[in-house]
């Protein structure tokens, strides 16, 4: 943990690896280096394997009784239904096309923790950070997915089972890898050393690979489309979502490194995910991969203000 972090080392220890990152990554694909291909199988590697293994290894030897905050966890759910419920209230008079109204919402809470998040977590407060995050992100996940389902499907006039849904999130490989990270540290499992460093081998993947990937699958290209759209769901996204999410932390008595982490995975950029959905549902999936890109640049200035103000004010 890193308790007197101060303004420049976040920017440059923080945020400064990340950006280098996803910017190599962008320009790995812009040379052909990186191709759609490899980055389409990459990022299944990432959220198949490599992440799980990083959730449970960084769970599994942490201790439960300080990860599963609660209160935290409620904050942040508490925040995104707050978000969520605004943005169904305002979208149907901001945006006429009924059926990027569902991405629009989607857009302005579904937060990349998986990636960007835990890797800002990781740069500030080391492994301890990073078990955090990684518990706060199980709890949201879930809800982040019921949620997006639920307002796509609304926008798209069409019929989910709730069957199937229920079960893509019971099978996900995050949330089953946090699960059984948790029961292994209530269990004090002690894993055979061959499989500890194994799980340690794809864990090491997870941050680099993912940001290299996340970068390649930057697409700035469509910028001038869909402006007030996609300009609605980032400015809500960037700003918005996340003072909702920190004052609901405040507001349940959550300070010091806890708040900080709730203000990290809250300011991290619209998540791949959201694209993915999108598509698969039948969604504008070109206004949602604009978002994501778009949300990733902006995040930047903005998570560095927030962390200012958080430092000087709480």
């Amino acid at each position: 943990m890193q308790p007197n972090l101060n303004f420049v080392s976040f920017a440059v220890s923080v945020i400064g690896p990340v950006i280098v990152m996803i910017a190599f990554g962008y320009g790995l694909h812009r040379y052909g280096t990186l191709d759609d291909a490899f980055v389409e199988k990459a990022s299944r590697l990432v959220f198949n394997f490599a992440l799980p293994a990083l959730l449970f290894s960084t769970i599994s030897t942490s201790s439960v009784g300080q990860l599963a905050n609660f209160t935290v966890i409620g904050a942040g759910m508490a925040g995104t239904l707050l978000v969520f419920v605004a943005m169904l209230l305002t979208t149907s008079l901001l945006i006429k096309n009924k059926q990027d109204r569902g991405v629009v919402i989607q857009g302005s809470f579904r937060s990349n923790m998986g990636i960007i998040g835990l890797a800002y977590c990781a740069n500030a407060y080391g492994s301890e950070g990073l078990a955090y995050g990684s518990v706060y992100l199980g709890g949201l996940t879930i809800l982040y997915n019921l949620l997006s389902v639920a307002v796509l499907n609304v926008y798209q006039d069409k019929q989910s089972s709730y069957t199937k849904i229920a079960k893509d999130i019971v099978t996900n490989p995050i949330i089953l890898s946090i699960v059984a990270g948790l029961l292994a540290s209530i269990l004090a499992v002690k894993l055979p050393q061959i499989a500890t460093n194994s799980i340690q081998y794809f864990a090491q993947l997870t941050l680099p690979l993912a940001l290299l990937c996340t970068g390649a699958a930057l697409r700035f290209s469509t910028m001038r489309q869909n402006g007030l759209a996609s300009l609605f769901s980032i400015t809500v996204k960037c700003v918005v979502y996340p003072i909702v999410i920190v004052a609901v932390a405040v507001l349940a008595g959550v300070e010091g490194m806890a708040l900080m982490i709730v203000f990290l995975m809250a300011i991290s950029p619209t998540a791949a995910a959201s694209y993915v959905m999108a598509r698969k549902i039948g969604g504008n999936h070109e206004l949602a991969a604009q978002i994501i890109a778009i949300s990733t640049v902006v995040s930047v200035p903005f998570t560095l203000a927030g962390f200012a103000i958080i430092r000087a004010f709480v």
